[in-house]
């Protein structure tokens, strides 16, 4: 083969002809719009979801640190509080959470077995959080949230390298 330049080859974006833009089957704005309220109006509640949560993932982290042998169960209930709030933060404006969440939830995965420092990145992870809640930072958190979630980056760098 003469020529070993790649091709690249562009698929048709049928998307727009199945969408409709009007009539039957179409998207409904205004349900859109409702559906935004609604989530709106739950942005409280939220708050008090991931405080249970928050409790959730503190009573599993506490059972992991007791544990001893086989540690499996201990550490799905972690990585499962850790997905719950990580699923919600967005949705409510709180991106830092399922940020954090994410990174965690990554660090639980990636991790072959949870030793010492595994532990206090968990521990970390959690703090994190329970500052975000407490400081009510929202979005993704500005310079702060940069240099937070970068921080939890560079310990799960380490420690998975």
């Amino acid at each position: 083969m003469a020529d070993d330049k790649p091709e690249f080859i562009t698929p048709p974006n049928t998307l727009k002809s199945k969408v409709r833009t009007g009539g039957p089957g179409a998207v409904d704005m205004a349900a859109l719009d409702r559906a935004e309220q609604v989530i709106v109006g739950l942005t409280d509640n939220y708050l008090e979801w991931v405080q249970e949560d928050l409790e959730k993932i503190d009573r599993a982290y506490e059972a992991l640190k007791k544990a001893s042998g086989d540690r499996t169960s201990e550490v799905d209930a972690v990585f499962q509080a850790s997905h719950d709030i990580k699923s919600q933060g967005g949705s409510f404006g709180y991106d830092m959470m399922t940020a954090i969440g994410h990174e965690l939830c990554r660090l639980i995965e990636k991790a072959g077995s949870i030793g010492p420092g595994e532990m206090e990145a968990i521990n970390l992870h959690i703090n994190a959080m329970k500052l975000v809640i407490a400081e009510d930072i929202k979005g993704e958190g500005g310079e702060q949230g940069k240099q937070m979630l970068s921080g939890l980056q560079q310990v799960c760098e380490k420690l998975l390298a």
